[in-house]
């Protein structure tokens, strides 16, 4: 695309990568365009700017740039920590029982009101290219290009409108191409576009590009304080999980442990067995892993890159996230899904020239049902009332609303399935979690575990019988039964439950 001078851009970017280009001297419009880059399964404490145990590790140096120079969201949440439902709630600005995407497996309605849809009709070109992971036609888009279901790592397929076609190199790499590709040559230059960049990277089975493998095979990482935790202080849901390093992670596909190869060999001369096969396998983890968000912060540096040589960063928001958290050791799991604070909490970076106060720390309680709404005003447009979240622009402009909320809910519901995760709900007021899991074999079929984050941030010991939080647990539990009517959840989610 030939950039002229009439045309001003704001990109929002959560989760993207950045490539050089063109000179443009960007100049401002009635609308600015929106960049939003978004990554799979990306941990906040993986992010430097997080101050994580991997800051000084220098992963996301490029990604810790747009939180220097614009806003970090230090409680950033999502409604359903699973991949699908996650990324429906982006589109809809709704929780899962309105969208009806309750898992991964359950297939997503394209024909509901989506936000782009709405960038559409106020004059936006909208464009979708990597991982959606909703099958089917995608709506609302001028031009979509994505991944098949999860995708694959190496040489890639995408699927257009018009087919599928296979692209050779590593998929971040790839993505982040067709995006500038779009970005270069399918953009009308008289009107504001929208363009999505999603990575399926870090994703399991963490494959990260051979140029970036080879140096971080070498390197050791921090081990969280939690790697041997028991759960002694939960119920029956974190005993019965199936997402622990210790037995779940498999050497094959996960630890890339095959014949010849030199783990294969490390493993064979060492006879490492208990702990010391469980720090070993943290290690050959969080190696690929980080690796891969190596190669997802590169490919933001390459955006951003293109930004700044067309001049368009001058006028543009560039926002990061993810489609949940993810637990990187931490209760010596790996996989997400648990309303406990690693997988519950994403990361959420924003920059915003001349709008955001570079370093800006917000800290107001957000979640994922607050996306769509918040491309709807940048741009101006509408914002329908059956929305379920609220736009972030006042905290952009570092003004919290008065009836900004205080507490959130969350509701998971793919089990039986991956992981073993029991179906729950809850409500979170940014000091105390109050967790329900239901369906369980267990008198009544549920459980509830209460959680002083002031006291206990890493969730070691359920508080709820407690007496002296009695008085809390009543308060939450009001709480939880006024999300549930306000955001008008039927009960278990409108579920049919059986015990397990």
């Amino acid at each position: 695309m030939k950039m002229g001078k009439s045309i001003k851009f704001i990109v929002l970017v959560l989760a993207l990568g950045c490539v050089g280009g063109q000179r443009l001297d960007a100049a401002p419009s009635k609308q600015p365009n929106i960049v939003w880059i978004f990554s799979d399964d990306h941990a906040y404490q993986a992010i430097g700017a997080y101050g994580s145990r991997f800051e000084k590790e220098n992963i996301t140096p490029n990604i810790d740039s747009i939180a220097r120079d614009g806003m970090l969201f230090e409680r950033a949440y999502v409604g359903n920590s699973i991949c699908a439902p996650s990324r429906a709630t982006l589109l809809t600005g709704k929780h899962s029982h309105k969208n009806g995407k309750f898992d991964n497996r359950v297939s997503f309605n394209h024909d509901q009101q989506q936000f782009q849809k709405i960038l559409q009709k106020n004059g936006y070109q909208t464009a979708m290219i990597g991982k959606i992971h909703l099958d089917g036609a995608m709506q609302g888009f001028d031009y979509w290009e994505v991944l098949p279901g999860q995708g694959r790592y190496k040489n890639p397929q995408f699927i257009t409108a018009e087919g599928t076609t296979e692209y050779k190199g590593h998929s971040t790499d790839i993505v982040t191409d067709r995006a500038l590709n779009w970005l270069k040559n399918g953009v009308d230059e008289s009107k504001p576009f929208m363009i999505m960049v999603h990575y399926k990277a870090p994703h399991r089975h963490w494959h990260p590009a051979e140029r970036i493998m080879k140096e971080f095979r070498k390197r050791t990482f921090p081990e969280p304080e939690t790697l041997f935790d028991d759960y002694e202080g939960r119920g029956e849901a974190a005993h019965k999980q199936d997402m622990s390093i210790a037995k779940t992670m498999s050497m094959g596909q996960d630890l890339k442990v095959v014949p010849g190869s030199k783990r294969a060999a490390y493993l064979a001369q060492h006879k490492l067995e208990g702990k010391d096969l469980i720090r070993w396998k943290y290690q050959a983890y969080m190696q690929d892993y980080l690796g891969c968000v190596a190669g997802v912060d590169e490919n933001v540096g390459r955006l951003l890159a293109y930004l700044k040589e067309t001049g368009l960063d001058k006028n543009t928001v560039v926002m990061y996230s993810a489609d949940q958290g993810f637990y990187l050791g931490e209760h010596g799991w790996f996989d997400k899904r648990f309303m406990y604070e690693e997988s519950f909490r994403t990361p959420l970076i924003a920059k915003w020239p001349g709008v955001i106060k570079p370093g800006a720390h917000n800290h107001d309680l957000v979640q994922n049902i607050d996306f769509a709404e918040t491309f709807l005003d940048i741009a101006g447009a509408p914002i329908p009332e059956d929305m379920q979240g609220k736009s972030l622009v006042p905290l952009l402009k570092g003004k919290t609303p008065d009836d900004w909320r205080k507490s959130l809910y969350y509701h998971y519901y793919e089990y039986p399935g991956w992981h073993s995760v029991r179906r729950h709900e809850g409500v979170f007021d940014g000091h105390y979690k109050l967790i329900r899991f239901y369906g369980l074999n267990v008198p009544n079929g549920e459980e509830w575990e209460m959680f002083d984050l002031a006291s206990d941030p890493h969730e070691m010991k359920s508080v709820y019988n407690d007496p002296e939080k009695s008085g809390k647990i009543k308060e939450l539990k009001a709480e939880l039964d006024r999300l549930k009517k306000k955001y008008d959840v039927p009960e278990n989610g409108g579920l049919t439950i059986r015990q397990h």
